[in-house]
């Protein structure tokens, strides 16, 4: 089932129900109309970061089902699975016959080892300086081998996400098979997970570096464009990279959308929005929430940096129930780049402000995915952050069947559910975009347009109430979505 200009919903396997058989039948009862594509988050065997260390990507987690499952959801939705491009297991068979067998093992050359990458074996101070790093140090891993020798291997994330070396053999050929095989399992979309950091070279800051990224970029099309699947790199940077990659004809994030949002609807001003939506790309999808937290770093140079932390601020201040503490060191996050809260709470558990942030999302240019939590109007879980003390938590909330059927009666549940279905049917989405000047700074009014068809967004960023208006091609009136 190829891409479709229809809502994409992001979950893991076991966020919505408790495996994929629950998700696929809560999402066929409840959302049939509302989702036309899933992301589902890594449901491959995985021994760390919640699923995003994958020991392989053969099978499906057996806690989450099986291939067969996959099967029954790609019947009604079309589907993008995660590749991590940049990294494997450390518990995987691969890192396992490479420590057992070292220099005879076939996948001697799968890993970065120190002893080949740099010219004297170990970086130099200025070397360490210069990478695009999220250690303090230079990043790798003492890896023990079964000679009772060791050496430095890369690792950028964490201890058991071990680098690839994606320009060896053994490696491309690994990569070429497991896009294959995911294109072949139902897949109409790869989401290359990290890809930034995986093209080194000494000498340069060891991220999204040019030429090689590009290179990267065009093998992994290669492979999939015959197969009919598309690609979306992922990367969380300076928003000129993303319109790098969308100038090269990829499929992009919209990862600004969510703070520049965020800014619109605390300051009630239209100005950054507007602009961001008049010069997004049409090749993205666009994102208010994710598994991670809402991006700071995507929105430089698009806020000043006055607006940044004015926006961070109300976040905290307007914001329900998150504080700063919950970024920091205390709950396992350090990661200045994004803050750690769901997209309903940032708004204040607020309704109309919910609605209308999903409501602009819809009628921004680009394909919108909602995160689960997001789909249910989720508030911030204090309970799982509070048992696990790791800040992303907040933003993941385990749904029970029982739990989404309750759900479902909330107000704003319906209105959302409303909004989802009419983005999904209209056909004027797929047509031509504009925005109107208006007089009000407070006052956004996005247009879409195709033949006949015409779907008006009138919005108050202050009051955060609006309207949207259609022709209705069987009436041949216009009405009001209500």
């Amino acid at each position: 089932m190829a891409v479709k200009n229809k809502i994409m919903l992001i979950t893991y396997a076991d966020s919505l129900g408790k495996n994929l058989s629950e998700l696929e039948n809560l999402l066929t009862t409840y959302f049939k109309k509302a989702i036309g594509g899933v992301h589902i988050l890594p449901f491959f065997p995985s021994s760390a970061d919640r699923g995003f260390a994958p020991m392989g990507y053969e099978k499906v987690d057996p806690a989450f089902g099986d291939w067969e499952d996959i099967k029954k959801l790609g019947e009604s939705f079309y589907l993008m699975y995660d590749f991590m491009i940049n990294h494997i297991s450390k518990s995987s068979e691969y890192f396992k016959d490479f420590q057992k067998n070292k220099d005879k093992s076939p996948y001697k050359d799968f890993f970065i080892r120190y002893k080949d990458f740099w010219p004297k074996g170990e970086p130099t101070q200025e070397d360490v300086d210069l990478i695009y790093k999220r250690k303090p140090r230079a990043p790798y891993i003492d890896v023990e081998f079964a000679d009772d020798t060791s050496e430095k291997v890369w690792c950028t994330f964490d201890s058991e996400q071990v680098d690839l070396n994606v320009k060896s053999e053994v490696t491309k050929k690994f990569i070429k098979d497991t896009l294959t095989n995911m294109a072949k399992r139902k897949a109409s979309l790869i989401r290359l997970d990290a890809f930034a950091y995986a093209t080194k070279k000494v000498g340069t800051n060891c991220f999204f570096i040019e030429p090689d990224t590009w290179e990267l970029l065009d093998e992994v099309k290669e492979i999939l464009e015959p197969l009919n699947v598309d690609i979306l790199p992922e990367i969380h940077e300076h928003y000129s990279i993303q319109m790098k990659i969308a100038e090269k004809g990829h499929w992009i994030y919209d990862f600004a959308l969510p703070m520049i949002m965020l800014h619109a609807l605390y300051s009630g001003v239209n100005k950054n929005l507007i602009k961001w939506l008049e010069m997004s790309p049409k090749k993205q999808f666009t994102t208010l929430d994710t598994h991670d937290g809402i991006g700071v770093v995507d929105v430089k140079d698009l806020l000043t940096d006055e607006e940044v932390e004015m926006t961070r601020e109300a976040l905290f201040t307007k914001g329900a129930n998150v504080k700063k503490i919950y970024n920091t060191t205390a709950y396992n996050n350090l990661d200045i780049y994004q803050i750690n809260c769901t997209y309903y709470s940032a708004l204040g558990n607020n309704d109309d402000a919910y609605i209308l942030a999903r409501a602009i999302q819809f009628f921004a240019p680009g394909i919108p995915q909602v995160y689960y939590v997001g789909l249910m109007a989720g508030e911030n879980d204090i309970e799982l952050l509070e048992k696990t003390k790791v800040g992303r938590n907040i933003n993941r909330h385990y749904y029970s069947k029982e739990e989404v059927k309750e759900n479902m009666k909330r107000p704003v549940m319906k209105r959302l559910l409303k909004l989802m279905e009419f983005r999904n049917s209209y056909g004027a989405f797929g047509g031509d975009y504009s925005i109107t000047d208006t007089v009000s700074e407070e006052v956004l009014e996005i247009t879409w347009e195709k033949g006949e068809l015409k779907a008006v967004l009138k919005a108050d960023l202050k009051t955060h109430k609006f309207k949207i208006n259609y022709f209705d091609a069987d009436s041949k009136e216009i009405k009001e979505l209500t």
